[in-house]
């Protein structure tokens, strides 16, 4: 869950681009000191190659053909660890579905997916038998629902004060550490007479952890496919697999609980961390710490403001926190809502639902049918008109019609898969870790905070209303945000290292 530190290259000086931008990059060494790949400037006849086929400088030849690289996949992109995609054939171009079983082909990266998936499975087991424990050993709704809620708020104090741990340690020690303290953790819940003060505590630590080892991972990732479309796409899949996790999880939870104790099902929570730890320590590569040694280390907030001091991550963040804050409403609402339609509980399954079913539907769609290119072009309209749906929700539709509004919704959330390209290529390699440490952080705090609005305005105002607020009030958050990310309006800013200016305009390209 770590990421990296250092400062910035850019400063608070660096510029939006008009139109985002694509990165430059310049071969670095990686934990084994051997170069990585290259995005390359243009094609011989001087047009921009397709995203993910670009030719490098190192590799042209003075003929200004392509020349050969033994270690190079045949679109371009390096395999890690200097392997063709499996099977020795061209891969598909990306943007279409064997863009995903490319990034499945590379082994380091299934590790990570495993990982992902067995700690996931993990946390969804141990919220709802803490919670089931919690509600036998107390009778209290309150502290039932607390031991939810306290799982938001603390991601805020880890994501902000131990985010410097993702760059300062080596990234595989970072993650299996953590999966080795959540294992202890979960392993005391189950103790027989653990008291609930320890259990809501011990909760809370798990929360604090947690934003660590997912920024850390995702910096991992950009370390093992590159900071190009095979990390925009690995992502994807870790967040379909959260989703689905919602789909899935919850049920298979509850139907585990038939047959175990809630402390006994705390215990394949253990099961899944040591497993999860287990996987990244022989299944990914040790590389150094993105912070050089002789880096001074940072106070607890400095990572966090070393981060926030650049503009245009500063207006990353808030483009991937904006619409969290708002898309959470429906299903905060979605028990009063079912009960006014009449649903009953089927209905409610079939609401909270519906916005996964949606998002893994867009990802998916925009992840195998999509070219890098396009997702990228698509990503801003899609950020201001993924929240309109909700205004249906003032009409106070039945069943059908709501389901329909929210998977619309949800398939929105497929803007990430451009913003991810835009923020691995902002961020410097050494501030990445921290970055994406805070992302996370920030994620789970939006979530939790509009959850907790959600409620306090359905008080007044009534679920349909609320839920058609959130629609029309996000909207105005988010077009700004997009208009400012596409007119780079940041006045005097300095270009980063990696940006240069273009001719004939006053935009900046990365």
């Amino acid at each position: 869950m770590p990421e990296e530190t250092t400062a910035p290259t850019g400063g608070q000086g660096s510029t939006i681009p008009a139109i985002p931008p694509r990165t430059h990059e310049r071969p670095r060494p990686d934990g084994d000191g051997e170069p990585t790949a290259t995005d390359a400037d243009r094609t011989p006849s001087g047009d921009r190659a397709a995203s993910g086929d670009r030719a490098t400088d190192a590799d042209r030849a003075p003929g200004g053909d392509q020349a050969p690289d033994a270690d190079r996949a045949p679109d371009g992109h390096r395999v890690p660890g200097g392997d063709r995609v499996p099977g020795g054939e061209a891969p598909a171009p990306a943007g279409t579905a064997g863009g995903y079983l490319r990034v499945l082909g590379i082994p380091e990266y299934r590790a990570v997916f495993l990982a992902h998936s067995l700690s996931l499975l993990g946390v969804v087991v141990s919220e709802i038998a803490l919670s089931v424990l919690v509600y036998d050993l107390t009778g209290s709704p309150l502290l039932s629902a607390l031991t939810f809620a306290v799982g938001f708020l603390p991601y805020l104090l880890g994501g902000t004060l131990f985010a410097g741990v993702a760059d300062r340690f080596p990234a595989r020690r970072v993650l299996v550490v953590c999966d080795l303290l959540c294992a202890a953790c979960v392993a005391v819940m189950a103790l027989p007479g653990t008291p609930i003060g320890l259990l809501l505590a011990l909760r809370c630590a798990l929360a604090v952890v947690s934003p660590v080892f997912q920024g850390t991972r995702m910096a991992t990732l950009a370390d093992v496919l590159g900071d190009g479309d095979l990390f925009v796409l690995g992502r994807s899949l870790l967040r379909i697999v959260s989703q689905s996790a919602l789909l899935v999880g919850y049920g298979c939870g509850g139907l585990l609980l038939t047959v175990l104790s809630p402390r006994h099902a705390l215990f394949i929570t253990v099961a899944t961390f040591l497993a999860s730890a287990l996987l990244l320590r022989l299944g990914t590569r040790r590389r150094p710490a993105r912070a050089g040694r002789g880096t001074p280390a940072d106070g607890p907030l400095t990572g966090a403001r070393r981060v926030l001091a650049d503009r245009r991550t500063r207006l990353l963040l808030l483009l991937f926190w904006a619409p969290p804050l708002f898309c959470v409403v429906p299903e905060a609402l979605a028990a009063p809502y079912a009960d006014r339609i009449g649903a009953g509980s089927t209905g409610l399954g079939l609401l909270m639902c519906a916005l996964p079913v949606g998002t893994i539907a867009g990802e998916l769609f925009a992840g195998a049918r999509l070219r890098p290119a396009t997702r990228e072009r698509v990503a801003l309209p899609l950020l201001c008109f993924m929240l309109l749906p909700y205004l249906g929700f003032a009409l106070a539709p039945g069943l059908g019609w709501t389901l329909c509004l929210l998977v619309l919704s949800g398939a929105g959330n497929a803007y990430t898969l451009g913003l991810d390209q835009w923020f691995v290529a902002a961020v410097p390699e050494e501030l990445r870790g921290r970055a994406m440490t805070l992302n996370t952080a920030g994620l789970m705090t939006v979530q939790g905070v509009g959850m907790a609005l959600a409620g306090v305005a359905a008080q007044f105002a009534g679920v349909p209303a609320t839920v058609a607020g959130a629609g029309l009030l996000g909207t105005l958050v988010c077009v700004p945000l997009a208009l400012s990310a596409r007119r780079g309006a940041a006045p005097g800013g300095a270009l980063r290292k990696n940006e240069r200016p273009k001719c004939e305009t006053g935009l900046t390209t990365m």
